[in-house]
């Protein structure tokens, strides 16, 4: 039982990383053939649920969102948190 614990949350980690960076690549789609827009919030909001690994990819990978300093310093730092929070996580879990 104490491995299916462990499962959840990297599936979950995956399924929004996963999300986030096709949303980017969609939106870098989008932007390219004039469509209707994936809105800012939506994709710092994914970067902040889980997914700022897959956020930050999907910048590098389709030039997305790169000279916009919110999302260049914006979703680095939601990273830097939450690999803190995994951190301090970790530690508290051994004490």
């Amino acid at each position: 039982m104490n491995g299916i614990l462990w499962q959840l949350p990297a599936v979950y980690l995956l399924a929004v990383n996963l999300i986030a960076f096709t949303v980017f690549g969609w939106d870098k789609r989008c932007a390219r053939r004039q469509h209707r827009r994936v809105p800012e919030r939506t994709l710092f909001t994914l970067a902040a649920v889980g997914g700022s690994i897959g956020a930050l990819l999907g910048m590098r990978v389709f030039h997305h969102k790169t000279r916009h300093n919110s999302f260049r310093f914006g979703i680095p730092a939601i990273l830097l948190v939450q690999l803190a929070v995994l951190g301090l996580l970790l530690w508290a879990a051994q004490k």
